[in-house]
């Protein structure tokens, strides 16, 4: 039986994880809805995998507290287990087995009776566009088949809560918008979905999102939200010529935060547009670059992450300056 839990798929407060003194997962603190998605954004080695490894009790935190349909993750670990669906960025798949005995194999894992084990096989194999190939061999599968299995035999037992570890990695763009759209199928029937990625585009697709970096959460909130509220610069796309060669230029512009090629164009992250239209575009003009366009828009999410980044790097390192 599920606890009353009110409208909180997860709880954490002051989370931690240490790996002697390395410190992986550093106070983090979130809440998710039921029926959210919630997208944990971040590089490789943020912090991401060993969040999502605890909340799913497989592995137990250094500090802090926290809860998963209800149940403690710490004093009730196994519990959580049987509420969840979690699948890897390793699909977590038995090569040597066909689609269908994986299927079989999951059905006896999470003891699913022998009534519903043939209706749920059936749905599986319907939702990953598999009814041809439940013979193959899982080896023979494409990423995008093997993706869609994996998310399949994760869900087998109907949980109300699915982790999902870097679950686009390594497949095409076609695949992880399939992949996508099965996400939001299982979110309009309540299903609280938590999604670790480093894709910003796919982070766009979440209801919330919480952007993590070296073990902390640095910004929480809506795509939108993020882009409008924690953004406290303004930046500026500048289409020119020589677009890498003008990045370097741009750079040497006192006031200029950060410079990034963004497709065709860059963008510059600065205190006030208004101020940094005109002294970039003479720049770039003054140097021989031929300028199509320098024009303030909404930040872009990755433009977002990078900022937050580049700030709190900053802090560390005027930190570690007055140490010394």
């Amino acid at each position: 039986m599920v606890p009353a839990d009110g409208e909180k798929a997860v709880v954490v407060r002051d989370l931690e994880r240490r790996f002697g003194s390395f410190v992986a997962v550093n106070r983090v603190s979130f809440e998710v809805e039921k029926g959210e998605i919630f997208g944990f954004l971040g590089p490789n080695g943020a912090g991401k995998s060993t969040t999502i490894r605890i909340l799913c009790g497989i592995l137990a935190p250094s500090g802090g507290t926290g809860t998963v349909a209800g149940f403690d993750i710490v004093r009730e670990a196994e519990k959580i287990k049987a509420h969840i669906g979690y699948m890897s960025q390793k699909f977590s798949l038995y090569e040597d087995l066909t689609v269908e005995e994986n299927i079989n194999f999951y059905s006896g894992i999470y003891t699913i009776g022998e009534e519903k084990k043939k209706e749920r096989k059936e749905w599986v194999l319907r939702m990953a566009g598999l009814e041809e190939r439940r013979s193959t061999r899982t080896s023979l599968l494409a990423g995008g088949w093997k993706q869609r299995l994996a998310l399949g035999c994760a869900i087998l037992h109907e949980p109300p809560i699915i982790f999902l570890d870097e679950p686009t990695s390594g497949v095409d763009p076609i695949s992880r918008r399939r992949f996508w759209d099965l996400i939001y199928e299982l979110s309009g029937k309540g299903v609280t979905i938590f999604v670790t990625t480093h894709y910003m585009d796919e982070a766009e697709y979440c209801d919330r999102i919480g952007l993590i970096y070296r073990g902390e959460l640095i910004a929480l909130g809506t795509p939108e939200a993020l882009k409008t509220e924690w953004m406290r610069e303004d930046v500026l796309e500048c289409v020119c010529d020589r677009p890498q060669e003008a990045m370097e230029l741009i750079e040497t512009v006192p006031g200029v935060k950060e410079v990034a090629l963004f497709g065709k164009g860059l963008h510059a992250v600065v205190e006030k547009a208004e101020t940094f239209q005109e002294i970039i575009r003479r720049r770039l003009i003054d140097n021989g670059y031929r300028v199509i366009g320098i024009e303030k828009i909404v930040p872009s999410l990755e433009d977002v992450f990078v900022s937050l980044i580049e700030a709190r790097d900053r802090v560390e390192q005027a930190q570690a300056e007055v140490r010394k």
